[in-house]
C-alpha cells in the first residue's frame, strides 16, 4: 500500500464497489416494488371480481372462482369464519384465518317483499336476487403469505376487500396473486450482479492500476534523473519533459526550472565566494607588508595608507555581512521610516563629500514607508557614494510623492551609464573600467546592497539617463500601509 500504483487501485476499486452496490440495490428495491405493485393490482381485481358477486346475492356455491391455482381466494364472514374458498385451495397464511374449510353460515338470499307472505307458494330457499348489496370502495388491505394449492405452496401478495351482502351480512374476501415471478425477477437480477460485480471490479483494479503505471513512468524518470544529478552534484543536467500537457509535464518544467535557479545560485554564490577572496587579499597583502615594512624600519612606516586598507576592509567585511543577511532572507523591520527627514539628515552628515549635494525634499509633506531605517539610509548611502565618485560638478537628490508609492532620485553630471550596462552595475563586484583604483572605485557591492535592499522593502531601483546628462538613480518604494 506504499505504492501510488496501489492506493489509487484500491482507492477506484472501493469508490466503484460502493457506487455499484448502492446503485444494485436501489435497482433491486426497485424491481421488487414494481413487481409487487403488479400482484398488488392483480390481487385487487380478483377481490373485487368475488366481493361484486356476493354483493349481487350470488350464492356461495355459484360464485364464479377461475384461476383458482394462480389467484386463490377466502372469504371470510364478520366472526372470521371461512365461509367460501377456492376449490384445490389446502392451506392459506396470511389472512385473517389460516382454515380452508367453510363452515355451515347463512345462505345469501333475496329479502322478502313487504306484502308478501306464505301462501303465495315460495319457500325460504328461494335464490333469486331482486336486492343488492355493497362493495367497500376503500383502498383494499395488502398482506404477504403463503397458499397451499393443490398439494404446492408458494408464496402469494393478498387483498382483503370487504362486501356486503343483500342479506346485511358483511364479508371479507382474500384473493392471492403469486410472487413467483418478482421472486424470480429479484433472484435472477440479483445473481447476475453477484456474479458481475467481482468481474467489473477485478478489470477496475486492474485498469486504474496500468493507467496509473502509465501516468507515473515519467515522475519515475524524473526521480532517477533528480537522483542521479544529487549524486553527481551536475546541476547542468536536467530532467526529461514529457511531450504530455498535464501535470506530470508542468512537475517537469517547475523542477528544470528550479535546477536553472539553483544552478544560477550556486554559480552566484561560487563567484560571490571568489569576487569576496580577491577583494579581500588586496587589502589585507597590503596591510602586512606595510607592517612587515614597519617592523624593519619602523621610520618608513604609511601610516596613513595602513588606516585606510584597514576602513576599507572593515567597509568590506560590513558589506559582505549585510549581503549575507539578506542572502538568507532577513526581512526589514516594520517601522515607519519617513524619506523626507531621513534623506536630509544623511546629506547633513557628509561632510567630507568633494561636491555639495543639493536636496529636494519638502519639509512640509510626509514620506512615509515601512521598514528599517539603517538599511534606507545605507541605500541613500550608496547611491550618494557613487554620484560622488562619479560626477563633475554636481550631485542632487530629490524626494516626491509617485502614485501610491514614493521616488528618491539621485543624480549627478558625470558621464552617466552606457545602456547596455544598466543592468549589469547592480550585479556583486561589477565596476565599470574607470572605477577600479583603490582610491576612485568600491569593492562593486554598493548598488548591489542598494537594489537588495530595496527589494526587499517591496520596491525597485534603476538607472536612466539624467534630463542635464550623467546618471540618475530612481528608488521607488511603496507607502506605508
Amino acid at each position: 500500500m506504499r505504492s501510488v500504483r496501489a492506493r489509487a487501485a484500491l482507492g477506484a476499486t472501493l469508490v466503484v464497489a460502493v457506487a455499484l452496490v448502492g446503485a444494485g440495490l436501489a435497482v433491486l428495491l426497485v424491481l421488487r416494488a414494481n413487481l409487487i405493485g403488479q400482484a398488488d393490482l392483480q390481487a385487487e381485481v380478483v377481490a373485487r371480481e368475488v366481493a361484486g358477486e356476493l354483493a349481487t346475492g350470488t350464492p356461495y356455491g355459484e360464485v364464479e372462482l377461475d384461476d383458482e391455482e394462480d389467484h386463490p381466494v377466502q372469504v371470510t364472514d364478520e366472526e372470521d369464519r371461512v365461509v367460501l374458498v377456492s376449490k384445490d385451495l389446502r392451506a392459506v397464511t396470511g389472512t385473517a384465518t389460516s382454515g380452508v374449510t367453510p363452515v355451515p353460515a347463512p345462505s345469501v338470499t333475496a329479502s322478502p317483499s313487504p306484502g308478501d307472505d306464505d301462501d303465495d307458494g315460495d319457500d325460504g330457499g328461494d335464490t333469486a336476487r331482486p336486492g343488492r348489496g355493497q362493495v367497500s370502495n376503500d383502498d383494499p388491505d395488502f398482506s404477504d403469505g403463503t397458499a397451499t394449492v393443490d398439494r404446492t405452496t408458494a408464496d402469494y401478495r393478498f387483498a382483503a376487500v370487504e362486501a356486503t351482502t343483500p342479506d346485511g351480512v358483511t364479508l371479507t374476501v382474500h384473493a392471492g396473486a403469486p410472487l413467483a415471478a418478482e421472486q424470480e425477477a429479484v433472484g435472477t437480477v440479483r445473481g447476475a450482479m453477484l456474479t458481475g460485480l467481482p468481474v467489473l471490479l477485478l478489470v477496475v483494479a486492474g485498469v486504474t492500476w496500468l493507467v496509473t503505471r502509465r501516468a507515473l513512468r515519467p515522475v519515475e524518470g524524473i526521480r532517477r534523473e533528480m537522483a542521479a544529478i544529487t549524486a553527481s552534484e551536475d546541476l547542468t543536467r536536467r530532467v526529461p519533459e514529457p511531450d504530455s500537457r498535464d501535470e506530470i509535464a508542468a512537475l517537469a518544467r517547475t523542477t528544470n526550472e528550479t535546477l536553472t535557479a539553483l544552478e544560477a545560485s550556486v554559480g552566484r554564490q561560487r563567484r560571490f565566494v571568489a569576487d569576496a577572496s580577491h577583494e579581500l587579499r588586496s587589502p589585507i597583502a597590503s596591510l602586512r607588508t606595510q607592517l612587515e615594512v614597519a617592523e624593519a624600519h619602523p621610520e618608513l612606516l604609511d601610516l596613513p595608507g595602513a588606516v585606510a586598507d584597514t576602513v576599507r576592509l572593515q567597509a568590506l567585511a560590513a558589506d559582505l555581512l549585510l549581503l549575507a543577511r539578506l542572502d538568507a532572507g532577513e526581512r526589514p523591520g516594520g517601522g515607519t521610516v519617513e524619506l523626507g527627514a531621513l534623506v536630509r539628515e544623511e546629506v547633513s552628515q557628509r561632510t567630507g563629500d568633494r561636491i555639495a549635494v543639493a536636496v529636494e525634499a519638502p519639509e512640509d509633506e510626509a514620506f512615509e514607508v515601512n521598514g528599517s531605517r539603517g538599511q534606507l539610509a545605507r541605500v541613500v548611502g550608496n547611491l550618494l557614494d557613487n554620484a560622488q565618485r562619479h560626477a563633475g560638478t554636481s550631485v542632487a537628490v530629490s524626494v516626491a510623492a509617485d502614485g501610491r508609492g514614493v521616488r528618491v532620485e539621485v543624480r549627478d553630471d558625470g558621464d552617466g551609464v552606457p545602456e547596455e550596462e544598466r543592468e549589469r552595475i547592480f550585479e556583486r563586484f561589477v565596476r565599470l573600467d574607470d572605477a577600479r583604483s583603490r582610491d576612485d572605485g568600491g569593492a562593486g557591492l554598493g548598488l548591489a546592497i542598494a537594489r537588495d535592499v530595496a527589494a526587499r522593502h517591496g520596491g525597485t531601483l534603476t538607472v536612466h539617463r539624467a534630463d542635464g546628462g550623467g546618471a540618475a538613480f530612481l528608488l521607488r518604494l511603496p507607502r506605508r500601509s
